[in-house]
């Protein structure tokens, strides 16, 4: 019981992280990415060249991958998504087109990883020594992976609630018709919420790495994961997005545990159906 307890929060803590980006980017700039898992599997095949390549450990590679997915999720909101806001022109037209392109992008992606990488598993060796934790024994990797997630993920929510920055954030989400009012920019911030959006991504990607391989073609299922954590927490609630993430990395971990582990993606399928016909708007909204 206390191990699938500890594995579930240690799950959840990571994808609690990938789904902060993914509610920041649909709740501020209104663009559902479904390419997102992309950009999480990105930065973890920048972290493996990091360490395995120039030899630097996750930590430098994370101080190096976050500042460079923001600027390249800030370029692709300027060169792809930034045309379509303005073709939309408020008429709602934005989500649909935005979900066209990024699942074209999420090919075009995967297509670049599977070239450079191969279709096998990659991953590195760090901090696998065992520690225990209440009785169990869990990895330091996986363990300090999980803790990083939370410092990154309570720190994001401080910024959002305590910052003007945060308050812009927070009023183009909720009344973007009336943010230019008080002289706010929709378009900086929507790019700025994109660009975090690809940063926090990319920092699940690093976490990710550190303790489990991965392959090019995770990247989907990381999208689907985030979008149940999203729904389930409501869209742009930060708050709800981290304790869903706990919740479905502890039922996952639960049905790995007293179930079977190849049911997982069955219950989160299954999480993601029940929140949409019962709760549309969130558990927590």
């Amino acid at each position: 019981m206390i191990t699938t307890l500890v594995v579930g929060l240690v799950l959840g803590g990571t994808y609690a992280l990938m789904a902060l980006g993914l509610t920041i980017q649909y709740g501020v700039s209104r663009i559902m990415n479904l390419a997102y898992g992309e950009f999480v599997i990105g930065g973890s095949f920048l972290t493996y060249l990091a360490v395995s390549a120039a030899g630097l450990n996750p930590f430098m590679a994370f101080l190096l991958v976050v500042p460079f997915a923001y600027l390249a999720s800030y370029v692709v909101y300027a060169v792809i998504m930034q045309p379509l806001e303005k073709r939309s022109k408020g008429t709602g037209r934005l989500e649909v087109d935005s979900i066209l392109v990024t699942f074209g992008l999420m090919f075009l992606l995967q297509g670049v990883y599977l070239s450079t990488f191969g279709s096998g598993f990659t991953g590195y060796n760090w901090l696998e020594a065992p520690i225990d934790v209440f009785g169990t024994k869990i990895s330091t990797g996986r363990l300090v992976g999980a803790l990083l997630a939370v410092i990154i993920g309570g720190a994001l929510y401080v910024a959002i609630q305590r910052t003007r920055w945060g308050m812009a954030m927070r009023a183009v989400a909720s009344r973007p018709g009336f943010a230019p009012l008080v002289g706010i920019n929709n378009q900086r911030q929507a790019r700025s919420a994109f660009a975090v959006g690809g940063a926090l991504a990319a920092a699940g990607g690093v976490v990710l790495s550190m303790y489990q391989p991965f392959t090019p073609t995770d990247g989907v299922f990381l999208t689907m994961k985030a979008l149940v954590v999203v729904i389930m927490g409501g869209v742009g609630n930060l708050a709800g997005a981290m304790a869903a993430g706990l919740i479905l990395g502890l039922v996952e971990a639960g049905v790995s545990a007293a179930v079977d582990p190849g049911l997982t993606l069955a219950a989160t399928y299954a999480i993601f159906l029940a929140v949409l016909l019962w709760r549309p708007n969130g558990l927590f909204s």
